[in-house]
């Protein structure tokens, strides 16, 4: 006798695609036994090349927390007092009012101050906004708060500077907060004071909290210098998000940290401080032994260590900046000033047989074994994020397969009124 299938009452979570998701889908496209090998400008992870290999200091650091078998037990939920401290002392260092460890909460990785500052400030109905091109893994952790995401544009003819009348324009009295990251991933810009103390102004105008996501603070080799969001604290609360990934050069060492820049106490009287305590309590934690070795590793790491990390990126910047420049169907708007990756916009008129970015990423992996991420991923239709944190030989030879893809598929116009024909397509495009 057939049975009938039980109703469970479940629905799927909708899920949105990240960043690892899209790379797997490219890696399935690739050449196949190239002897060449695999070029990978898709990922922001710099520590398989030896050209971004950490600080001794932060090594010797790790060992001796091992040694001291002081670090083998549960840490406090919001972290081991120590690390926090440390934490706050060497954030406060670019700021004009001093941190205390209660103002800074350990997390494995900045990803998961992401899970955590998300779910904290989500209540039925309420949405948020998120900046575009930006980071997926935002969006996906507001689904599944069930926040609303609403995307600013960054304008890349201003130096990917926040359009501050969207911003105006989409907040409404749902909006919980307004996400910013400097400097920038994915665009490589760095924003200016000015502009900050104007993404200030208008998130306290608004009265929405500002979300600073500094994960790549002072990777910076351009005219601007890194500011953190917090120095503008006293005027309107900022919760800083940062990590040890990208600066030492560590992304599985998986230590992040939040911050309430906020010395009026707004965050701690509105109850934000008291629902991320009580978020740790019941989440992971970064490893106790980790968090053991921070106050080692922030006292002892050199500006000479630093130093050579931003040198070798500001000369893979500028080598992805004057390549891009000479390859007539791709542009790079503004030249890297930061961070590790840089945005390409694509003028798809200009190439035979390639529909948009993402038709792009997978025939170049296809053709060139060159992985590189589609912008549409990001929120940026024909456009690519490109990656530039890997040896610079390595970055000279993706960048040449990238022209030699392009010159591939080149439109060839011999005939003038088809130039001014494309010309004019493009201008009303």
């Amino acid at each position: 006798m057939e049975q009938k299938m039980a109703a469970w009452g479940f629905n799927k979570q909708k899920r949105t695609v990240t960043i690892r998701d899209f790379l797997e889908i490219i890696k399935r496209n690739l050449k196949e036994n190239d002897e060449r090998g695999v070029i990978h400008l898709g990922h922001g992870d710099p520590s398989p090349y030896p050209s971004f290999k950490t600080t001794p200091a932060a090594e010797e650091a790790l060992l001796n927390a091992l040694r001291s078998t002081h670090f083998n037990g549960y840490p406090p939920a919001a972290g081991l007092s120590a690390a926090r401290g440390a934490v706050a002392e060497h954030l406060s260092k670019d700021l004009p009012y001093k941190l205390s460890g209660d103002d800074v909460f350990l997390t494995a990785g900045a990803n998961h101050a992401i899970e955590v500052v998300l779910t904290v400030l989500a209540r039925p109905g309420a949405n948020i906004l998120f900046p575009r091109p930006g980071y997926p893994l935002y969006e996906a952790r507001a689904a599944f708060s069930n926040l609303e995401v609403r995307h600013f544009n960054l304008l890349p003819e201003r130096g990917w500077e926040v359009d501050l009348d969207g911003v105006e324009a989409l907040a409404d009295d749902k909006t919980i907060a307004m996400v910013v990251v400097n400097p920038g991933n994915p665009c490589g810009n760095v924003f200016t004071f000015k502009h900050m103390l104007e993404i200030a102004q208008t998130a306290k105008r608004l009265g929405i909290l500002l979300i600073s996501d500094e994960v790549y603070n002072h990777i910076v080799f351009g005219s601007n210098k890194f500011l953190p969001m917090g120095i503008l604290g006293e005027g309107t609360p900022v919760v800083t998000l940062g990590s040890m990934s990208k600066r030492w050069l560590i992304p599985g060492w998986r230590l992040g940290w939040i911050a309430a820049s906020d010395p009026n106490g707004v965050l701690k009287k509105s109850g934000i401080i008291e629902s991320i305590e009580n978020y740790l309590c019941i989440t992971a934690d970064p490893a106790t032994l980790i968090q053991g070795a921070v106050p080692e590793i922030l006292e002892k790491s050199t500006d000479a260590f630093f130093s050579r990390t931003n040198e070798t990126l500001r000369e893979s910047a500028d080598a992805c900046y004057a390549t891009i420049s000479e390859i007539p169907s791709l542009s790079c708007p503004h030249k890297p000033e930061g961070a590790m990756s840089t945005m390409i916009e694509i003028n798809p008129l200009l190439l035979e047989d390639v529909k948009d970015d993402v038709d792009f990423a997978l025939k170049l992996a296809r053709e060139e074994s060159v992985v590189i991420m589609p912008g549409s991923v990001l929120g940026l239709k024909n456009w690519l994020r490109l990656s530039f944190s890997v040896e610079p030989a390595t970055l000279r030879d993706g960048l040449e397969r990238i022209r030699a893809f392009c010159s591939r598929h080149s439109n060839t116009y011999k005939d003038e009124s088809r130039i001014e024909k494309i010309c004019f397509i493009k201008s009303y495009a």
